[in-house]
């Protein structure tokens, strides 16, 4: 950056001499030192003008960061016989906050996260990627991924949460519903894996609705637990599993066009009506069940429902997303973007790349909302009895593999409640 020493004289006359150092650029915005307007005036008292002089000024462009027409005296150099003058105080640039790209469960409001406009995560055994949507506002996705569960690294728990009306909800669930579904499983093991998360989803909500913060959010979630895997949701956020190539959907999208949700709602003294062709909740809300919501609370219900099912190795990967994928793309859509990226192919998986992949085409289709995508090799999670009888399932070998041949035969166990 270049810099001209300018010095200006008045006639011993007048009493002062004037010294003004001009910059002859601008510093760059991005520049690690704070941005001011215009360098500053001295001027001081003197009985004959200094001489001229060629030499650099020791003050350098980075001292001269006050306005103008700078009236804080302490800028100034007071008489007291002193020759130089007196040295300005540099102020230290602010502390870069450089928030880190996890939206995980360990997620604090201190990292602004709502204020994103894209996340990227490659985690170990699954990829996520959000991306903020047009419609302006804060981002308001998060996500929840949490390995190794109990020391078993079979073991482990996924989420995507949708909030709405603020990321408050999603990032409060993001952070305890996980905890709160582990510590429901110690508490009633008698009662089964489901009823415990349910309890879970409970709690969280009644949490929530503590802390006095507006807005909910929707909820899915993956819990692989003792080789099965656990999935549930509230809301229109929706879990697909590629079944050899196959989308199936794990997950109904609760929301009050649906005759059974419009049924419990009217039920309980509420109503739905159409807004501009969408159903809501009291003419607010789009969907019927959610974290949060207060004000509609007795009609908008945080339980769950969850599926369960015995992981097998025709299960190849399971997306969780929002309904900002969903809206746009199909679930077999979806199953056939990711499966070349990720299944039966001789080079390296890409479950990344899927995923942005599948954000881009529902950007590309016009979708305006936020949207969180996440992606889980379910092949990682097989017990390892299973990986040895079916070690040739699903890599890309000609013809069946030997269990895949028997999954065929057979009739899955699966449970939904």
């Amino acid at each position: 950056m270049k810099k001209i020493l300018l010095y200006v004289e008045f006639p011993q006359a007048y009493g002062f001499v004037i010294k003004y150092v001009k910059p002859q650029y601008q510093a760059h915005l991005y520049s690690r030192h704070r941005r001011e307007k215009s360098p500053p005036i001295f001027c001081k008292p003197t009985s004959s003008p200094p001489p001229l002089s060629l030499s650099p000024s020791p003050l350098t462009l980075k001292h001269f960061r006050k306005p103008f027409n700078c009236k804080d005296e302490s800028l100034r150099e007071e008489d007291g016989g002193a020759s130089k003058l007196a040295a300005l105080k540099r102020k230290r640039p602010a502390r870069i906050n450089i928030p880190v790209m996890n939206m995980g469960f360990e997620t604090r409001p201190d990292l602004d996260l709502d204020r994103l406009s894209e996340v990227e995560v490659e985690g170990d055994g699954y990829s996520f990627y959000c991306k903020k949507g047009k419609r302006g506002g804060v981002m308001e996705d998060r996500y929840s991924a949490v390995m190794g569960l109990q020391g078993d690294s079979k073991q482990a728990f996924f989420g995507v949460f949708d909030g709405h009306g603020g990321a408050g909800a999603a990032e409060f669930a993001a952070k305890n519903l996980d905890r709160n579904i582990r510590k429901e499983m110690e508490r009633t093991r008698e009662e089964g894996i489901e009823e415990a998360v349910k309890k879970g989803y409970v709690a969280t909500d009644m949490g929530f609705l503590k802390e006095d913060i507006r807005g909910g959010t929707c909820c899915v979630t993956a819990l692989i637990h003792e080789g099965n895997l656990v999935v549930s949701n509230a809301g229109d956020c929706r879990a697909v599993m590629s079944r050899g190539g196959d989308a199936e959907a794990l997950t109904i999208d609760h929301r009050p066009s649906r005759e059974d949700e419009r049924e419990r709602i009217e039920s309980l003294g509420g109503y739905v009506d159409c807004c501009h062709g969408v159903w809501r909740v009291h003419g607010s809300l789009a969907v019927s069940r959610a974290i949060g919501d207060c004000h509609l609370k007795q009609w908008v219900i945080s339980e769950p429902v969850t599926k369960i099912l015995k992981i097998k190795p025709e299960h190849e990967f399971l997306i969780l997303a929002s309904d900002g994928l969903w809206d746009k793309v199909s679930n077999q859509e979806a199953v056939d973007v990711v499966r070349p990226l990720c299944v039966g192919n001789d080079k390296r998986p890409e479950p990344f790349s899927a995923c942005k992949k599948l954000v881009d085409l529902s950007l590309s289709r016009g979708s305006a909302d936020d949207i969180s995508v996440m992606l889980t090799s379910m092949f990682e999670f097989l017990a390892y009895t299973s990986f040895l009888l079916c070690v040739c399932w699903p890599f890309n070998l000609p013809g069946k593999g030997f269990c895949q041949q028997q999954q065929e035969k057979g009739v899955d166990s699966e449970h939904t409640t």
